[in-house]
C-alpha cells in the first residue's frame, strides 16, 4: 500500500474516526484504524464493537492494500506536523508502516488487517432522510435525560420511533422525560428501536455543517450516512417502557414565565436546598411565582419571587432543582410554559414558541413535600 495525501486532510478524517476508539479496549486491535486503499479512495474504519465509524478520503495512490494502523502514534505524528504532503507506505506481509514528510521519515509497526473486527453490513434495512440540524436538535434536547442505570438497560439509550411522516426521539430516567418530534420525513412503514447514548454522542461529534443524513436501520444496527462518513451503532436489545402512559393529559393549570429568569433564580435557590433531594418549592398564584428552598440540617433557606402569567388554581409543588435547571438549559425560547395538574403529578415543560416541523415536550416528576 502506498499513497500521498495532505497531512491536515488525513488528520481531519482520522479525528472523526478516532471517536470510536476507547482508551482501554478489550482487544489491542481496537486501538487501531483499519486503512483500506482501493483506487484513489482510502477508507478509514474504527470500532469499539458497539459503534463503528467509517470515513473516506481521496488520495494519490500508487498501490492498494489494507493494514491496521495504531491510532495514537499516527494521530500524534500528524498533529505535530505543519500542513504538508505526506507519503504513507505499508508492507502488509511484515505489517511495517512508513510515513514520510518534508522533515524526515517515521516508522511504526502495524497489525494484520485480518485481525480487525468485521463491521456490520447494511442488510434488510429501511431508511429515512433527515437534515443534520434535526438530528443535532434531537441529540441536544434528549440525551441528558437518559438513565445511567445499567439495570434499566432500555433507558440508558434513546428510543426512536419512525412513524410514516414523523420521527420521535424519547429519553427518560424515570424522574424526567424528554420527547422530541421532527415532522418532515417520509417513511413507508413504522418502526422503533433504541440507540445507545454513546453512539449518539459520537454521531454528534462526526456531524458538521448542514447536510442530509440517511438513517437506515434493521433489527440489530442503525446506520447514519452523510458526506463521506458512516456511523454504525449496535442497537440496545431491550423493551422500552410505555412512556405515553406517564404523560398526564389533563393539566388545567398553566404557568408562563421567562426562561432565563426562572433558570437563574433556580440556580441561586438550589444553593440553599437539601443536597440529597435538591428540592425547591414553587408556590404559584395569579401573577406571582415564589421559589424557595431550605436545608433543615444546616438551617439554610432562601426565597425569591418572580412575575409570571398563571391561569389556574393556586398551587404549591416541589421539584428537583437540578432537573429543572437542566431542562431549561436545553430550551431556546424566551418564555416557557409549565402545565400542571396536582402537586403529586408530573409537570410538563414546553417552549413558548415552536420551530417549524418540531415539537418538544419535557416531563418532570415532583419531589414529594414533607409535612
Amino acid at each position: 500500500m502506498k499513497f500521498e495525501v495532505s497531512s491536515s486532510l488525513l488528520l481531519k478524517k482520522l479525528q472523526i474516526a478516532s471517536g470510536a476508539i476507547n482508551p482501554n479496549p478489550v482487544l489491542p486491535i481496537l486501538e487501531d484504524f483499519l486503512f483500506e486503499l482501493n483506487g484513489n479512495e482510502l477508507t478509514i474504519v474504527s470500532t469499539n464493537l458497539e459503534t463503528s465509524i467509517i470515513t473516506s478520503v481521496d488520495v494519490m495512490a500508487n498501490e492498494g492494500g489494507k493494514i491496521a494502523v495504531p491510532a495514537k502514534i499516527l494521530l500524534d505524528t500528524l498533529k505535530a506536523l505543519p500542513e504538508q504532503p505526506i507519503t504513507f507506505s505499508a508492507e502488509s506481509d511484515k505489517n511495517a508502516i512508513k510515513v514520510k514528510s518534508a522533515y524526515g521519515e517515521y516508522k511504526l509497526a502495524g497489525d494484520s488487517a485480518e485481525d480487525f473486527p468485521e463491521i456490520p453490513a447494511l442488510e434488510n434495512a429501511e431508511a429515512i432522510k433527515l437534515p443534520s440540524n434535526a438530528i443535532n436538535s434531537a441529540i441536544n434536547r434528549v440525551l441528558f435525560a437518559t438513565s445511567s442505570d445499567e439495570l434499566r438497560l432500555a433507558m440508558t439509550g434513546v428510543y426512536v420511533q419512525v412513524d410514516f411522516n414523523k420521527v420521535i426521539f424519547v429519553a427518560t430516567d424515570a424522574h424526567k422525560l424528554v420527547k422530541y418530534t421532527y415532522g418532515n420525513v417520509k417513511s413507508e412503514s413504522t418502526s422503533s428501536f433504541i440507540i445507545p447514548k454513546k453512539g449518539f454522542t459520537l454521531l454528534k461529534s462526526a456531524l458538521s455543517g448542514d447536510q442530509e443524513v440517511e438513517m437506515a436501520y434493521n433489527k440489530t444496527n442503525v446506520f447514519f450516512s452523510f458526506g463521506e462518513t458512516q456511523v454504525v451503532c449496535r442497537l440496545v436489545d431491550a423493551k422500552y417502557p410505555d412512556y405515553n402512559a406517564v404523560i398526564p393529559v389533563d393539566n388545567p393549570n398553566l404557568l408562563t414565565v421567562g426562561r432565563t429568569d426562572f433558570q437563574n433564580s433556580l440556580k441561586r435557590i438550589a444553593i440553599y436546598a437539601n443536597k440529597t433531594t435538591n428540592q425547591v418549592i414553587l408556590n404559584i398564584s395569579d401573577g406571582s411565582l415564589t421559589i424557595s428552598a431550605q436545608d433543615l440540617d444546616f438551617s439554610n433557606e432562601a426565597t425569591e419571587q418572580l412575575t409570571c402569567n398563571y391561569d389556574g388554581e393556586s398551587m404549591t409543588i416541589g421539584f428537583n432543582a437540578k432537573f429543572l435547571i437542566e431542562m431549561l438549559g436545553v430550551l431556546d425560547s424566551d418564555d416557557v410554559k409549565f402545565e400542571l395538574s396536582t402537586p403529586n403529578r408530573a409537570g410538563i415543560l414546553l417552549p413558548s414558541e415552536k420551530e417549524e416541523f418540531e415539537d418538544l415536550l419535557m416531563l418532570v416528576m415532583p419531589v414529594m413535600m414533607s409535612n
